[in-house]
């Protein structure tokens, strides 16, 4: 069972964007300003965030690519009561994203991002409970 987090409604954070690889820097530089503005005294959540956000987006925005007529994806941050920040990445595309059990070969070039989430996340969870084909993975710090 998929349990999406709670949401606070504070400090809301979302775009929606197309699926191109150009789009995950934006991603990236969206995340970065709005917590920066929010809490510019933790640079390590900031770089965390900005690092773990990039890595889903990638997984995003290559899953809808495989689509006929590529979707867009949706990225959502807030805070939840307890004070952890929730970050979800949503695509309709088919299909799961793998967690790998150990790290890929070092001359592969791929493969590491959602092994990296899983170390650096408080909780990472991917959910199909959204209207129409598609996912949100999401984690939590």
């Amino acid at each position: 069972m998929c349990l999406v987090p709670e949401r606070s409604g504070t400090a809301d954070f979302a775009l929606r964007f197309p699926a191109h690889p150009v789009w995950v820097r934006n991603a990236r530089q969206a995340m970065r300003t709005a917590l920066t503005s929010v809490v510019p005294a933790n640079p390590e959540l900031i770089e965390t965030a900005v690092l773990l956000t990039s890595e889903v987006v990638s997984n995003a925005v290559r899953a809808s690519l495989g689509c006929r007529t590529p979707p867009p994806v949706d990225v959502h941050a807030c805070w939840s009561p307890e004070g952890d920040l929730q970050v979800q990445v949503h695509d309709r595309a088919p299909g799961d994203p793998a967690v790998p059990e150990r790290p890929p070969p070092t001359e592969r070039e791929s493969g590491r991002g959602l092994l990296l989430v899983t170390r650096c996340a408080r909780r990472l969870e991917v959910c199909h409970h959204v209207p129409g084909p598609g996912k949100t993975v999401w984690f939590q710090l």
